[in-house]
């Protein structure tokens, strides 16, 4: 869509709502759509969320307004909770929610087989950052995608030009500093996932940076993942431009204040840009924005990666709006040169640059100027002391040169609240009414919302007659139909048709006005009908049982599972180790030990030759990994897998796999590698196992989000001889843009003029209990922070045995090649029988534990 070609109402505000609370401040200020949750599967369980059962009143309410609901389902759903998952999308397409934020592409396929209309929009869980990632997603009948926050306007534009699907876009509030989707930490450390609405925010956490084994000197800068907020709103002209037509904010689990205060400015903003009076936002607009929440604003990726502007490393939390710094300490308070208004009442901390300490802060008791007290508002500029409540600051523990900021404005709070705390409508709609009759007949009117675009109609009680002095006329009937207040309606045009001099009484017009206000009123909340089947959750999947490569295609007749061009994958028998290697050494090192099939997972792509001419010389098998994001432009690096010949493509995002695809479909007569589909894919369950197998791979590996019952429960209703598991590994925790080894190894800001650090150094974050976690760098630039201890599913090789897997995989990290040696004798012994899996990690001194969490299997 051109420019030129795109209106106000094509472009859409999306607001956040935690509560109802937040829901009416959305609504109040401005909003076309709201997106909220429900107690379980959306991607903020902390937040207050709805019930399920208030959906049908949350959408009336909503469409009352003419604004969309959006339901977040934007998590992965396990096996044993398809039923609930099943029952809440039913619930949501009788309600008339307008769409679902989905992530797991198991839960698209339910959707489908349940309604082949129902809206679903692909979450940023979703990890599409690419127009391919968007092609992936057609055949299911997405309507819309929510692009990854790392990409930029032009990356926008050129998704949106090549795909062509409607893209919502996050313009405002926190930031992942790891790509959605794509972070493992908070369950790894604290048992609550983010890919499961209970992100513990571990990235918001003080860090220690190992450089070479030494710890580096970083003064006061201790929070090395912790991102500034997105503020986007100077930006809102380009991103129009670049194809945007969803405005997202983030934050349900802000305040409804917060909500108010965002929503109100961008849907203003939004406004003033389609009326043609663009200016960016005033200082005063941004210091109101800072004020409901902000660790410092930034624009994140939309220009560009700046590694220098997205983290500031000082603080980890709202700090609100920058005061100024203590110049004098008083008796009574301190000396302060503001560079933010303040007045009595405002909320303040003193900021002496160590969050982990306790922080003294309050309300400002008192304001004096040159000695005179003021009452009013202390502007910028001026030279004030500052006198904090006395039971509030402990004077003696600030310091000259501590940061003050305000946190708190309570005027500000009452002006949002009064937006949405009020009996008045939110807004109100135009209304255009045609009145006709003559004496003798009704007086018959028809009323029609102009933005739903329904028309009713409502005659008069009584015939008209003819009038003996004052007859009406369209003057007296645009007064009388007028007095729409206290509804969410505004005459906005009449026509008149009266022949000859008629009248009615007065309260005829009354009662017709209330009728039909009444009945337009209760056409708005009216819910959109979808096509809606009845299905078994499970269906064909409980019959197959594990190990079955056969499966039901889309004409109902049984096909073999494809195995593409290179043979059969190592197993379909008996069991058989895989070795995934990120050093050449290592290749060697396993092959040595006698693994057949090698996964090359190198930080540059220059290094593979190297590895698949050591794997052919032995007569071995090679399948070479993608990184795990995909950004346009940069097809050209699976093109140089391609052009290496490798047996097989570890693929870990959907925009690689339909590159893989397509590439398969245009030259069917070459010869192709298999598509293995990696833990990155997010697969939670047999639907998605089943779509991704149907799209094409070839195997593929479960998530890491899975602990071994969830495991097992998704074993059991899956093709197993087309799934491998990965039983040994450093598990891969951050996977992010924002690059450790630019920011704090090199002046530069982003790979163009950083100097390369990582090739000459070995960064690792060590957390406050002393591990050292080591972050690794790939051919995009991007960090992967892998957890320091490795883990082992040893213990649990029998169960998976006994359901039909036949291919497991070691994946290994800085390993020397002895140590390399070492897990692969012990896991042959293990998969032969000759020790038991607990030898293995206890010999290994690992962690028993698959995948994120522990976990208990109930046989």
């Amino acid at each position: 869509m051109k420019e030129r070609d795109i209106r106000r109402e094509d472009v859409e505000l999306l607001a956040p709502a935690g509560d109802w609370e937040c829901m009416r401040a959305a609504v109040a200020n401005g909003a076309d759509a709201v997106y909220f949750g429900v107690e379980k599967f959306n991607a903020r369980a902390r937040a207050n969320n709805f019930r399920m059962d208030e959906l049908p009143e949350i959408m009336a309410f909503l469409h009352s307004y003419g604004v969309k609901g959006f339901l977040t389902f934007n998590i992965l759903v396990f096996e044993d909770e398809l039923q609930d998952a099943k029952e809440l999308i039913d619930a949501c397409i009788d309600a008339g929610v307008d769409a679902v934020i989905v992530q797991d592409l198991g839960l698209v396929k339910l959707i489908r087989e349940i309604s082949p209309d129902f809206p679903i929009h692909g979450s940023t869980q979703m990890t599409i950052t690419s127009p391919e990632a968007v092609e992936f997603t057609k055949p299911f009948g997405l309507e819309r995608v929510v692009l990854g926050r790392e990409n930029n306007l032009k990356q926008i534009r050129a998704i949106g030009d090549q795909a062509r699907l409607p893209m919502e876009v996050f313009v405002h509030g926190a930031l992942c500093v790891s790509y959605s989707g794509q972070c493992l930490t908070s369950e790894m450390w604290g048992g609550r996932s983010a890919n499961r609405g209970e992100c513990a925010q571990a990235c918001r956490l003080p860090y220690d940076l190992v450089v070479d084994g030494e710890v580096k000197p970083m003064g006061d800068v201790s929070y090395l993942l912790s991102p500034k907020d997105l503020a986007a709103i100077d930006l809102i002209p380009e991103l129009i431009m670049a194809g945007v037509t969803s405005f997202k904010i983030e934050g349900r689990m802000k305040s409804p204040e917060y909500v108010a205060n965002v929503v109100g400015k961008y849907s203003k903003a939004i406004d003033r840009h389609f009326k043609g009076r663009w200016d960016a936002p005033s200082r005063e607009e941004m210091r109101e924005l800072q004020q409901s929440f902000s660790r410092g604003f930034t624009h994140g990726f939309l220009e560009g990666t700046n590694n220098k502007k997205l983290v500031d490393g000082t603080f980890p939390k709202s700090r609100g709006v920058y005061v100024g710094t203590v110049e004098q300490i008083l008796r009574d308070g301190v000396v302060c040169r503001i560079e933010a208004p303040i007045k009595r009442g405002d909320g303040i901390v003193f900021d002496a640059g160590d969050p982990t300490k306790k922080e003294e802060g309050g309300r400002i008791y008192d304001l004096r100027r040159k000695g005179v007290k003021l009452e009013g508002e202390a502007q910028e500029g001026w030279i004030v002391d500052i006198i904090p409540g006395r039971s509030d600051v402990s004077l003696s523990r600030l310091h000259v040169g501590d940061r003050i900021w305000k946190t708190n404005d309570p005027a500000l709070d009452k002006a949002l609240r009064q937006t949405y705390e009020t009996e008045k409508p939110y807004r109100v709609f135009p209304v255009h009414v045609k009145a006709a009759g003559r004496a003798g007949e009704p007086l018959a009117t028809w009323w029609t919302d102009v933005q739903k675009g329904v028309t009713v109609r409502v005659d008069s009680g009584l015939a008209l007659e003819t009038a003996n002095k004052r007859p009406m006329d369209a003057a007296l009937l645009e007064e009388q139909f007028g007095r729409l207040g206290g509804t969410v309606f505004q005459l906005e045009h009449l026509d008149a048709e009266l022949e000859g001099g008629v009248i009615v009484p007065m309260r005829e017009l009354n009662s017709i006005r209330r009728r039909a206000a009444l009945l337009l009123a209760g056409e708005r909340p009216k819910p959109p009908v979808y096509v809606k089947r009845a299905v078994e959750v499970y269906g064909d999947a409980a019959k197959r049982g594990a190990g079955n490569a056969v499966l039901a295609g889309a004409d109902g007749v049984s096909h073999a599972a494809p195995l593409g061009a290179g043979g059969p994958f190592p197993g379909g028998g008996a069991a058989q180790l895989t070795a995934l290697c990120r050093s050449l050494p290592q290749v060697q090192a396993a092959l040595k030990a006698g693994v057949t099939f090698i996964y090359a997972d190198f930080e540059f792509i220059k290094q593979f030759p190297a590895a698949v001419e050591a794997v052919r010389a032995a007569g071995a098998r090679i399948a070479l990994a993608t990184p795990r994001i995909h950004m346009p432009s940069e097809n050209g690096y699976h093109a140089n897998i391609l052009r290496l010949q490798p047996d097989a493509v570890l693929v870990r995002n959907t925009g690689a796999l339909y590159y893989y695809l397509r590439r398969r479909r245009e030259e069917p007569d070459a010869a192709h590698p298999q598509l293995i589909g990696d833990f990155s894919l997010n697969i939670a369950n047999h639907k998605a196992v089943d779509l991704f197998l149907e799209a094409g791979c070839d195997r593929v590996t479960p998530s890491y989000d899975l602990n071994i019952q969830q495991m097992v429960d998704l074993l059991r209703r899956s093709r197993t001889s087309q799934l491998e598991v990965v039983i040994h590994q450093h598990l891969p925790m951050y996977h992010t843009e924002h690059c450790v080894y630019c920011t704090f190894l090199s002046e530069g800001t982003d790979f163009t003029n950083c100097g390369r650090p990582c090739e000459s150094q070995r960064a690792s974050l060590q957390d406050r209990i002393g591990m050292v976690h080591p972050v690794r760098v790939d051919e995009g630039c991007r960090n992967t922070v892998y957890n320091a201890i490795e883990q082992s599913g040893a213990e649990y090789l029998n169960n998976f045995r006994e359901l039909g897997v036949s291919s497991f995989r070691v994946e290994f990290l800085e390993e020397t090649p002895e140590q390399v040696a070492e897990v692969i004798d012990l896991y042959g012994k293990a998969l032969r029988g000759e020790i038991s899996g607990t030898q293995v990690w206890k010999t290994l001194k690992a962690t028993n534990q698959l995948g994120v969490t522990r976990g208990q299997l109930v046989k």
